[in-house]
């Protein structure tokens, strides 16, 4: 076998460290502990070195009782060189009175570097102090002045600064130990506790969300609740619910989406069938037989009905309507052929009753607008047929209008059975909101996006009093001019 034969596996990309929530919150939980070590440290470092001095000056308060002990205060110097040494000290003084006595020092008098007193320290004083004695460069001599027994002033010593350095970098160094292993536990501790009630269900979360994100339409990648009542339980439950809609939302665009695709490809043939069958109709209605001729009016509706119905959902599905080619026209006008087209005269239909002013024009797309009106008055003459209607005057179909801040306000109303509770939540979503039993739904649903895209507004208003429903368009861009101008136009 050849080298060339062999597959190589493809090189795989290095996995990078991702710094997520946990080392982060191990991260933090380990800073905030150091932060408060150190807030800890600071006071007690410079306490630390207030003791080790009133040791020193405990010590110089026993030799100085030593000294003062001895007949005539005479004290043999090899004597007091060994209570130096015990003190810690290179020299020990008292003052009474006015007199300061020099009990006992070497034989080289150090050079004193720095005075303290920790009679009068205050604790910003203390702190300072301890800073400077661990960054003192070099070995220097210091002196320390406190409170002396026997009724003396005070007690002053001289002491060597670099064992009271080393003692205090122990100390850090000690401290800063302790703090590390206790922010390591604590840390480990909050990690877990993080992690138990907050970082697993959050994973879980994401997880979820990936993973339904990869095929929504799969019902079974839908989160189930752990039933807690904290913020991520409700969190879990509203996430189940919004993935339970958007799953049938989904599922329902895609079934209406290849409804649509195929409408497309039937309806030039469906809609040539039916035009056929629309002029055999017609022929039905010259014949001799007074039945057939009564029965084609019905079968001449039914086809009207039928293409219609193949139009208007021909129409929806497209994706985006043609945007309005905007001209100024009389709104009256585009009112009366809507009619014309719906309830023609001579056909038995419910008249439409046109009582929109001769004089409002409006700046719209006309034929856009005439499909606005001719689904409304479709939807009233169906529903006027149907139900009937018991107002004295007989079924009719109302449109009125005026002008108001520039934008024309239109009412179409009918007296018929009005529209129905169950369908008022989704009137103007397409299949959903019909208000009659084998309807669609698509007229009102064209007809809303069609008003929307002239920057207007449709709604359906309460019943009016006597039954019948009401519907309100809002039309930009309307003008009312007086009669006589338009005559003489």
């Amino acid at each position: 076998m050849s080298d060339a034969s062999i597959t190589q596996p493809p090189d795989q990309p290095p996995r990078r460290f991702v710094f997520g929530l946990a080392q982060r919150v191990l991260l933090l939980t380990i800073v905030f502990v150091m932060i408060a070590e150190i807030a800890v440290f600071v006071p007690s470092i410079a306490n630390f070195r207030n003791n080790w001095l009133r040791d020193r000056l405990s010590a110089a308060y026993t030799a100085a009782l030593a000294m003062e002990a001895a007949p005539d205060a005479m004290v043999p110097e090899d004597v007091k060189r060994q209570l130096l040494i015990s003190a810690g000290a290179q020299m020990i003084a008292i003052k009474r009175g006015d007199s300061r006595r020099l009990l006992a020092d070497e034989d080289m008098p150090p050079a004193i570097a720095v005075r303290y007193d920790l009679r009068s320290a205050t604790p910003l004083q203390s702190i300072r102090a301890a800073f400077d004695t661990m960054l003192a460069p070099g070995a220097r001599t210091i002196s320390v002045v406190g409170e002396a027994p026997m009724g003396a002033e005070f007690i002053e010593i001289a002491v060597q600064e670099r064992p009271l350095q080393l003692a205090m970098y122990k100390y850090a160094a000690n401290i800063l130990l302790l703090s590390l292993v206790i922010s390591i536990i604590v840390a480990a501790f909050a990690v877990a506790a993080m992690y138990w009630m907050v970082l697993r269900p959050v994973k879980r979360l994401t997880d979820n969300l990936l993973r339904f994100g990869e095929n929504p339409e799969d019902k079974s990648r839908i989160i189930t609740p752990s039933g807690t009542r904290d913020e991520i339980g409700r969190a879990e439950a509203a996430l189940a619910q919004m993935q339970a809609a958007l799953a049938r939302e989904l599922s329902q665009k895609k079934h209406l989406a290849a409804l649509g695709l195929a409408v497309a490809k039937i309806n030039h043939d469906l809609r040539n069938m039916l035009s056929s069958a629309q002029l055999f109709s017609d022929r039905l209605a010259s014949a001799p037989d007074p039945l057939t001729r009564s029965l084609s009016g019905k079968l001449v509706a039914t086809l009207d009905r039928a293409i219609a119905f193949c139009q208007s959902t021909l129409a929806y599905g497209r994706a985006v309507e043609p945007a309005p080619k905007m001209q100024t026209v009389r709104l009256s006008r585009i009112v009366l052929e809507a009619a014309a087209i719906v309830s023609p005269e001579g056909a038995g239909r419910p008249p439409v009753m046109n009582a929109v002013p001769a004089g409002l024009e409006v700046h719209v797309d006309a034929d856009q607008i005439m499909r606005v009106f001719i689904n409304l008055f479709r939807n009233a003459v169906e529903a006027l047929e149907a139900a009937g209607t018991q107002d004295v005057n007989g079924p009719h179909i109302l449109v009125d209008a005026d002008v108001r801040d520039g934008a024309a306000h239109v009412i179409v109303s009918d007296n018929g059975p009005g529209v129905p509770a169950h369908a008022r939540k989704s009137l103007f979503e397409a299949f959903q909101g019909s208000t009659r039993s084998g309807g669609t739904g698509l007229g009102l649903a064209i007809a809303a996006e069609l008003v929307q895209a002239h920057g207007g507004a449709i709604r359906l208003l309460e019943d009016r009093q006597g039954g019948g429903a009401q519907f309100s368009i809002i039309l930009p861009g309307a003008l009312l001019k007086p009669v006589n101008a338009l005559a003489a136009k």
